[in-house]
């Protein structure tokens, strides 16, 4: 949903179009001629838009005031925010400076500027209003569009049933915000510009190396949001019955139980590994300075502490050497090198 200018009136002012476009199919819902783009006559002609095509899962703005008070020095949930609040429908914003994030839109105003508003102008907002409806219902149910495989944008519906639509009226106030959908968790972008998520990485921008982001995991996407503006949607990598996995601390918290046996304690290095055998083995970094369990398991190491599992290595010391280093509960300092 956008707004769009030069609607020239012979009396010299210009008026505004709110305009709203299906992203599935570029079926135009929302072409509203207005004097001013305030946000009443941009929420009017959201809930006309709702209640004729219905209520969709999720609307797509730019950050302007009428349509969000999330960035606003003092955060506030204005009234498009409400209506959409009302609805069960996710609102996302596009970041800031990224005109290409609402392209399809765009394309749309550049057609309509060319084929109805280049040098013209009409007598009164209500003529260019019954001139901008024509030129809709023709868009949508007559010219062919090359994105769509040169079909009209209503061939995309014509099987698909029509139910009325439910619009809960915007001046109500919701008893309680809806429950988030999908799972979300943060992260701290990289030096690179990315994020890390069940071992896959996101690339979410250079610009935001350092700075902490929300990701929510739905409808098979990824969206990484930065103080409530989404930067980047990918698709999801791994499968949807792992999303519960993605909060690492609470992987960490409920890891599974070790298999029991002898075990000897170490003190994690600042590398966040352990010397056993001789040999190096990777706790994490979060654990440098504090003291975990070694023991052998069959051909594994595993590594223990308070009596969880953190990690299971392939036993890569020689074996020789296991006596000797389960006999030395305290071990050796290590050489760096000995990291494998």
């Amino acid at each position: 949903m956008d707004m769009m200018g030069k609607v020239m009136l012979e009396d010299g002012t210009e008026a505004k179009a709110i305009t709203g476009i299906d992203d599935h199919s570029r079926f135009c819902v929302i072409a509203k001629v207005t004097a001013r783009a305030t946000a009443r006559p941009v929420c009017e002609a959201l809930i006309e838009a709702l209640t004729r095509y219905g209520v969709p899962e999720q609307i797509l703005t730019d950050n302007g005031k009428v349509f969000t008070g999330r960035l606003a020095r003092k955060p506030a949930t204005v009234l498009f925010d409400r209506i959409c609040l009302n609805n069960g429908i996710r609102h996302i914003l596009t970041a800031p400076y990224s005109p290409t994030t609402t392209g399809k839109i765009e394309r749309l105003h550049k057609t309509i500027r060319k084929e109805l508003l280049s040098e013209r102008t009409f007598t009164t907002i209500e003529q260019a209003q019954a001139e901008l409806d024509t030129w809709v219902a023709r868009y949508n149910s007559e010219r062919e569009h090359q994105a769509i495989g040169d079909v009209p944008p209503a061939r995309r519906f014509e099987l698909v049933a029509k139910e009325p639509a439910e619009v809960i009226d915007p001046q109500i106030e919701p008893e309680e915000e809806p429950r988030p959908e999908g799972h979300t968790v943060m992260r701290k972008v990289d030096r690179a510009g990315r994020i890390s998520i069940l071992k896959h990485r996101y690339h979410v921008g250079r610009h935001l190396a350092g700075q902490p982001v929300v990701v929510e995991s739905a409808d098979g996407l990824l969206h990484v949001s930065h103080d409530g503006v989404v930067v980047a949607t990918h698709a999801r990598r791994h499968l949807a019955e792992d999303d519960a996995r993605m909060d690492r601390r609470a992987n960490s918290a409920r890891p599974s139980r070790p298999t029991k046996g002898d075990e000897v304690l170490r003190r994690v290095d600042t590398w966040g590994s352990v010397s056993f055998a001789g040999t190096g083995y990777r706790v994490g970094n979060r654990y440098a300075g504090q003291v975990v369990g070694v023991r052998v398991v069959d051909d594994t190491v595993q590594i223990t502490q308070d009596g969880l599992l953190l990690r299971t290595h392939r036993a890569r010391h020689q074996r020789t050497k296991e006596f000797g280093a389960l006999a030395n509960p305290g071990g050796r300092p290590r050489r760096a090198q000995d990291v494998a």
